[in-house]
């Protein structure tokens, strides 16, 4: 199985007449992703690589009915994109946009929320359930190349990083039952934890791999979620930026929310915050593919003990 996406999701691309939305639409495409119709306001009747643009969404989904919406709009348009989606009934949004204003996303997240829609991102690179669909940019025009059909369950705040996970359980003889990139911005639609708690419940997701960086609650929330038992399936952990305390508090290093506010915020708390918690904290990828299939070739009874 996977989480939010597999092989019958129907997508609806908003902004899909510009070069970035025209691109990842020709590879998504190419990889079997169901992209059924655009919107690009003022440019209904045109085709994008065999998909049909409209001015509106509720008049796309109207002749081409969609389950999913990825949007590449500037940010100051997010809010009204994001919210003509969800009016229109779409129940997931893949919002590629960076930097979008707190107020605007605080909105969209509100409403979501409201409404039972589930956000990946603000500031994703997308989310990929290998040989079924992608969703963004994710993997590029060759994402076989590093995502395999697997049972591990993968979770970034890193486009980058997503890749370079999935690219190691290839390596390792492992694979991926989906693989999410989540966003870098401060606000996010889904938090880490919500990612996992989908994933606790795919019968077809073993484990769970997590990406964190200094900045945000995102590694707090799956700490509580590990301890309290809510989150069962094997847990690993890989957090970057210890460099970053040695540099002065309130500077962003690589997305927008990788900023120390206080202590808590350190790579390194949050290390043994996990930790604690009974998450396994890696230290690198070889030492994450190592632990990945050790608890793996373990009885499925010893890797919930």
């Amino acid at each position: 199985m996977s989480i939010l996406i597999n092989s019958s999701t129907r997508v609806l691309v908003q902004g899909i007449t510009g070069f970035q939305g025209r691109m990842d639409t020709e590879f998504s495409l190419a990889y079997g992703t169901k992209i059924v119709c655009g919107v690009t306001p003022g440019r209904a009747g045109e085709i994008v690589h065999g998909v049909p643009t409209f001015n509106t969404v509720r008049a796309a989904i109207g002749r081409h009915p969609a389950d999913a919406s990825i949007l590449y709009v500037p940010a100051p348009a997010l809010r009204d994109a994001a919210l003509e989606a969800m009016e229109a009934g779409i129940k997931l949004l893949v919002a590629t946009t960076e930097n979008v204003p707190r107020h605007d996303a605080s909105l969209i997240v509100a409403e979501a929320q409201k409404r039972g829609v589930k956000i990946v991102g603000f500031n994703t690179n997308g989310i990929i359930t290998p040989g079924e669909c992608k969703l963004a940019g994710i993997g590029g025009d060759k994402p076989e190349r590093i995502y395999w059909p697997g049972r591990i369950g993968v979770c970034s705040r890193s486009g980058g990083m997503s890749a370079e996970i999935s690219w190691t359980l290839k390596k390792a003889g492992l694979g991926v039952s989906t693989c999410v990139s989540m966003g870098g911005d401060p606000i996010t639609g889904l938090m880490m934890a919500d990612y996992l708690r989908l994933f606790e419940a795919d019968p077809e997701t073993d484990a769970m791999v997590v990406f964190g960086e200094p900045g945000s609650g995102h590694e707090q929330g799956v700490a509580n979620a590990v301890a309290s038992g809510e989150i069962r399936k094997p847990v690993f952990a890989l957090i970057a930026g210890v460099f970053q305390e040695n540099y002065p508090r309130g500077v962003s290093f690589g997305h927008v929310a990788a900023m120390i506010a206080d202590e808590a915020d350190t790579a390194t708390a949050k290390r043994k915050m996990l930790a604690k918690a009974g998450v396994t904290v890696v230290s690198g990828l070889d030492e994450l593919a190592a632990s990945v299939r050790q608890i793996m070739q373990a009885p499925a009874a010893m890797r919930k003990a």
